[in-house]
């Protein structure tokens, strides 16, 4: 099995529990480093370089059957390209493209590739977001998603290559980075939270359970020619959330309330207005679809999630802070 991006968040930790099945694994990682994470014993590391239209994947392609592919231009907050747009397209849509088209002409039989919530927009209201939701993506990193996903139908339906796609919200674990990192810090150094009143709902999936979702992708006949939504199954409030993470570090949850409108206006003022409007905001998917037709189940709840990105945070992160 080939895993693209297998240096990555998702990526190395995949390649574990793939090792740990006793699978044969081939890593392709943009270049070797010798500071880079380490990789289970017998995985084959390749280097493919920059992934963009041109990447040449005939190496890590060869005797391969099934590839599940991570590697992405990944969604930052504080994005700094001129044109993002054209920035994302050039890994996850021209990139995604030529891997797809190698694969089919090398004998691949199945890609599943790690999409985003983005797909479908950056809020909910009435109801979840589903499979069946017309997809409205609003900034670049979900346009390019988008665009890949469709791409990839296309060259399946030309090719007979089988395609799975799963679209993943907020991923956390041991190695998170971004705005739960930085949530978690807070947490941890007993900063006061204004956000006590927030009644909102978001999905979240932890990092164990989307590698147990991919696997299930990567090997059940059911799942080709199929998108999935994939999640925890246990949508969180911002301030159930922190107080999960204070749990977990074993850390006081120092909460307060202040109206929502109120912390909106703030964060507009101060230039975080997508920062506030995340943390006050709903965003869920409904994940039924995956547990109906391939029988997944999450094999950990959001606790042991949280329990175990705990333990990472104060055994690693902490030291550094």
């Amino acid at each position: 099995m080939l895993i693209t991006g297998a240096d990555g968040f998702v990526g190395n930790a995949l390649c574990e529990e793939l090792h740990r099945q006793n699978h044969v694994v081939r890593a392709a990682v943009r270049s070797l480093k010798p500071s880079g994470p380490s990789f289970p014993p017998q995985t084959e590391v390749v280097s493919i370089g920059s992934i963009t239209g041109n990447t040449d994947w005939t190496r890590a392609l060869k005797g391969v059957v099934t590839i599940v592919h991570l590697a992405a231009r990944a969604h930052v907050i504080r994005e700094d390209s001129p044109d993002a747009l054209a920035a994302y397209r050039v890994v996850n849509v021209a990139g995604t493209e030529k891997l797809a088209r190698d694969a089919a002409a090398q004998g691949v039989r199945r890609l599943v590739f790690l999409s985003s919530v983005k797909v479908n927009g950056e809020s909910t209201s009435d109801h979840p977001f589903t499979e069946g939701d017309a997809p409205e993506p609003e900034d670049a990193y979900g346009i390019s998603k988008r665009e890949a996903e469709q791409l990839l139908w296309k060259i399946a339906a030309e090719t007979g290559l089988e395609v799975v796609v799963l679209r993943a919200p907020l991923v956390y674990g041991p190695g998170v980075k971004g705005n739960f990192l930085r949530l978690m810090n807070l947490v941890a150094r007993g900063w006061p939270l204004p956000l006590a009143s927030v009644r909102n709902k978001r999905s979240l999936v932890y990092l164990g359970n989307l590698v147990d979702a991919l696997i299930a992708a990567a090997q059940s006949p059911a799942a080709a020619g199929r998108t999935f939504m994939v999640s925890d199954g246990e949508d969180m409030s911002t301030p159930e959330l922190i107080r999960g993470i204070a749990k977990a570090l074993d850390a006081p949850p120092r909460l307060f309330a202040l109206p929502v409108p109120l912390l909106r206006a703030s964060g507009a003022l101060l230039g975080k207005g997508g920062e506030t409007a995340r943390l006050t905001g709903s965003l869920q998917i409904d994940s039924s679809k995956i547990r109906r037709e391939l029988g997944w189940r999450p094999p950990f709840s959001v606790a042991q999630g949280l329990e175990d990105t705990g333990r990472w945070y104060w055994g690693t992160v902490s030291d550094k802070r």
